[in-house]
């Protein structure tokens, strides 16, 4: 516990106190040269008689009246270890407040979801986590968007569905890699993101165009689009698409990724949840389910950059259940 800034007696000035009176001093001598009171003083000696260490006790009530269930954090932490969820998502799998369940999970001192491998459950520690820097007013008004390979599955599932040593694809590089072009609203966190065989120029333009019609058709209308400098977004026909739809087209600096951070971490939350959030059999069984999985995580999913509703929330016009259910 740590000691009150205007404390007069340190836990070795208690003992020299205490060893002073036992000496044969007066306690309102003892006290008058510990610079305290004569009452505590006394205090301290009857503690030291006692048998009781001279440190400060702590201030936390014995009995607590809203004191959460042990079952009830035991079932947070299991849908914890279990489905690796964020503390909004846990409150909605458990019932238990989410400011709640955050607190259950740092006492338990369990790793960050970000340091956990979602199949075998390994820990690796990754950097320090950086803060929200900004966030635009309204919707379109700027969209970030990255690409990532993702490396295929084999026919019959790779290592992680039959483990290490048993990949029929173990040092063939024939499988290759697909490429995942993500999209997402800097204020609403709405994402879109297609898995497509590679990132040329006509690949990058036939996917701005499709997303730029996704958020047109949700009434948020793109102005502005973020990338890196990639050759496919360098190009004249992504630009020239861009011209034509009157967005206007912004660079990251080179090798500055954290500039397009949104969709770096909306990346990373795809690898959790989708890329390796399973154990899949297939390339086309992970394909199939990416549409399924930007579904939930718009309409359903808690988002806690939208005080824990889901990113559709934000969209202004747009009403869950009537645009999501027409």
């Amino acid at each position: 516990m740590s000691q009150h800034p205007n404390a007069r007696l340190t836990t070795r000035g208690r003992e020299l106190l205490c060893s002073r009176v036992a000496g044969g001093m007066r306690v309102s001598e003892a006290a008058r040269q510990a610079g305290v009171s004569r009452q505590t003083a006394s205090k301290w000696l009857a503690r030291a008689r006692r048998g009781e260490p001279m440190s400060d006790r702590p201030s936390r009530p014995r009995r607590l009246a809203r004191l959460t269930p042990p079952g009830a954090e035991a079932r947070v932490l299991e849908a914890r270890r279990s489905m690796l969820l964020a503390p909004l998502a846990l409150a909605a799998a458990t019932g238990v407040p989410a400011r709640t369940c955050a607190r259950i999970v740092a006492r338990s001192g369990l790793p960050r979801l970000a340091d956990v491998d979602r199949v075998t459950g390994e820990v690796r520690r990754r950097g320090p986590v950086t803060p929200v820097r900004y966030e635009r007013e309204r919707p379109g008004e700027l969209l970030h968007v990255d690409v990532k390979k993702v490396a295929r599955i084999p026919d019959g599932g790779g290592w992680r569905a039959l483990g290490r040593g048993n990949d029929p694809s173990r040092g063939h590089s024939g499988l290759g890699s697909s490429c995942l072009h993500v999209a997402v609203d800097d204020f609403s966190r709405v994402a879109y993101a297609e898995l497509l065989p590679d990132e040329r120029r006509g690949t990058c333009s036939a996917f701005a165009d499709r997303c730029l019609s996704f958020f047109a058709g949700l009434g948020a209308p793109v102005e502005r689009v973020m990338t890196d400098n990639g050759p496919g977004y360098r190009s004249r026909d992504f630009n020239a698409l861009l011209e034509s739809r009157g967005v206007r087209h912004l660079y990251t600096r080179p090798y500055s990724p954290w500039q397009n951070g949104k969709v770096e971490r909306m990346n990373r939350t795809l690898a959790q949840e989708w890329q390796y959030g399973r154990a899949w059999e297939s390339e086309a069984g992970r394909a199939d389910a990416l549409p399924a999985y930007l579904e939930r995580y718009n309409w359903e999913r808690p988002h806690s950059a939208c005080g824990g509703l889901p990113p559709m929330s934000r969209i202004v016009g747009v009403n869950n259940l009537l645009a999501h259910n027409s």
